[in-house]
């Protein structure tokens, strides 16, 4: 049997009401996570900048730069993580978008800065993941 125009079809749902939840609290904690990433690389860079004494040295490792460099790396990628995290928490959506980026580029920076402090870019690597993850699930706004 066709469907007609009085028939009803499958039913679906304009009505964005059934996305996740949790995406959507996960969308506005990963705006908190990317404004307290940049924090935590605006600090790391700074450390990075005033000292090179801060942080391991490493030798022989494919990714070494001065520890001055890296520390410019974060401070700059921090400011603009800062910036992105403060624009989701705005509800902005070129932020959403940027940040799925940012996230990622922030995700490979601290994969190279692995050796230098495993700790800080586990945490980072985490954040980014789980940033990503969230920016990417939650759809209400972007099909709204």
């Amino acid at each position: 049997m066709a469907h007609s125009a009085t028939t009803p079809g499958p039913a679906r749902s304009t009505d964005r009401g059934d996305d996740n939840p949790w995406a959507a609290g996960g969308t506005m904690f990963a705006g908190v996570l990317l404004l307290v990433d940049g924090v935590f690389g605006v600090i790391k860079g700074v450390a990075g900048i005033a000292s090179d004494q801060v942080y391991a040295r490493i030798n022989n490792y494919t990714f070494k730069f001065d520890v001055t460099t890296w520390g410019w790396i974060h401070l700059i990628l921090g400011i603009v993580l800062g910036i992105i995290g403060w624009g989701i928490l705005a509800g902005a959506m070129w932020a959403r978008a940027t940040g799925v980026v940012l996230a990622a580029v922030s995700l490979v920076i601290n994969f190279a800065w692995l050796p230098y402090q495993p700790i800080w870019a586990i945490i980072s690597i985490a954040i980014d993941t789980f940033v990503i993850w969230a920016l990417c699930v939650d759809r209400s706004k972007v099909l709204a």
